[in-house]
């Protein structure tokens, strides 16, 4: 869709006042973390994968990545120093440097929403449902039980549709000629005779 309702959240989630009305006005300006990419047609949200062994934590010369116990990879501002490491070594690209605050920043998935038994903001604002949050197991369960309900009940999703196409022969008879006095009779009601 592209609203990008998922990055104004996250830049609200991560701003001091935490107000979508203050937030624009402070100094430095709240980044998000998440970002929505415009590839082809589509809208890619791009965020942290939170890898199981995290290359950006491996390369980190200050110890500033770590993993928290639920197992999402944050940066602790106060370790970095904006050597740009971890983004070199993350696959995705992910972690960004910012100038304002001269250190990294990533999506660190809201961890401490989580803990309190929310959803990240991004999940949160997400209009559509595009972004979920959970274990694996349930999410793919979940988004399978909605698939088979539009199955069943007619309503299937957008998706990718496939039109092939059919040549059906009909022999078409041409029809006889018609002959003066049916044209005759035809228009006889609305003669002027």
């Amino acid at each position: 869709m592209g609203c990008r309702a998922c990055e104004i959240a996250c830049a609200v989630e991560h701003s001091l006042s935490k107000s979508i009305y203050e937030a624009p006005y402070e100094i430095p300006k709240p980044i998000p973390r998440i970002r929505v990419l415009p590839i082809d047609i589509f809208y890619v949200p791009a965020r942290c994968q939170h890898c199981e062994d995290a290359p950006c934590i491996a390369v980190c010369p200050t110890k500033a990545i770590s993993k928290t116990d639920e197992g999402f990879v944050i940066v602790d501002p106060m370790k970095c120093i904006g050597c740009l490491m971890c983004a070199l070594a993350c696959p995705f690209g992910h972690p960004r440097y910012s100038a304002e605050e001269k250190t990294m920043i990533k999506c660190d998935f809201c961890y401490t929403r989580v803990r309190e038994g929310k959803l990240p903001a991004c999940v949160e604002a997400c209009p559509t449902g595009a972004l979920r949050f959970g274990r694996f197991e349930e999410v793919m369960k979940e988004v399978a039980e909605e698939k088979m309900r539009a199955v069943i009940t007619g309503k299937a999703g957008p998706g990718l549709v496939v039109i092939k196409p059919v040549k059906i022969e009909v022999e078409v008879k041409p029809a006889p000629p018609a002959k003066v006095s049916d044209i005759k009779s035809m228009y006889k009601p609305v003669s002027w005779s």
